[in-house]
C-alpha cells in the first residue's frame, strides 16, 4: 500500500521543502531591508537635528560674523536643496554634502573668533552642532555596515535567485561627495 503513494509522496515532499527554503530566504531578506531601512531612519533622525539645530547656530554667530556672509549663504542655500529634495534621493544627498562642508567651514570659523566662545550660547549651540555631526559619522557608518552586509547577502546563493524574483535591489552606501574627495577646504579669515 506504501509504495502505491511513493512515487506521489516524494515530489510533494520535495515542493514543501522547496516551499519552507523559499519562505526562509524571503523571510531573511525582509530582515535584512528592515534593518537598512533603521539604519536610514537614524541617519535622516540626525539629520533633521542638524537640519533644524542650524538656523539656531547661524542667528546665534551671525551677529558677532557680518563679514562671513558667504558661508551662512552656502548654508541657507544648502538647507533650502534639502527642504526641497527627496530624503535619499541623489539630489538631497548632494545637499546634504554640500551642508556638511559649510557647517564644517563655520565650526572653524567660530574655533577662530574668541569672541563667539566667549558668547555662551554660542559656545553651547557650537557643542551642540559638534556632537550632532558626530551622530551623523556614526550613524552614517552603522548605516553602510548593516547596507553591506544586505548587499552581500542578496549577492549569495541561493538568497540572490529569491531576492531577484522578490525585487530586493543593492543599497547605496554613503561615500565621500566628490566636491570632499577632491577639494580641500579653506577659510578666508581675513577682514576685508
Amino acid at each position: 500500500m506504501m509504495k502505491k503513494f511513493l512515487p506521489v509522496l516524494i515530489p510533494v515532499i520535495g515542493i514543501l521543502i522547496l516551499i519552507m527554503i523559499g519562505v526562509g530566504q524571503y523571510n531573511g531578506l525582509v530582515d535584512a531591508h528592515a534593518e537598512v531601512e533603521n539604519a536610514q531612519a537614524n541617519v535622516d533622525t540626525q539629520l533633521q537635528r542638524r537640519y533644524d539645530l542650524i538656523p539656531n547656530v547661524v542667528s546665534a554667530v551671525k551677529g558677532s560674523m557680518k563679514h562671513e556672509e558667504k558661508v551662512f549663504t552656502e548654508i541657507a542655500q544648502a538647507r533650502a536643496k534639502i527642504g526641497s529634495s527627496k530624503q535619499g534621493s541623489p539630489e538631497n544627498r548632494e545637499a546634504q554634502s554640500e551642508l556638511d562642508s559649510a557647517v564644517s567651514r563655520l565650526l572653524v570659523l567660530t574655533e577662530n573668533y574668541p569672541q563667539l566662545n566667549a558668547n555662551q550660547q554660542v559656545s553651547n549651540l557650537i557643542t551642540e552642532l559638534e556632537g550632532t555631526e558626530n551622530r551623523i559619522l556614526v550613524a552614517r557608518k552603522d548605516y553602510n555596515t548593516v547596507a553591506t552586509s544586505y548587499n552581500r547577502k542578496i549577492r549569495r546563493f541561493p538568497a540572490s535567485i529569491f531576492a531577484g524574483i522578490f525585487g530586493f535591489d543593492k543599497e547605496e552606501l554613503f561615500k565621500a561627495s566628490d566636491l570632499a574627495a577632491t577639494t580641500v577646504p579653506s577659510v578666508d579669515l581675513s577682514s576685508d
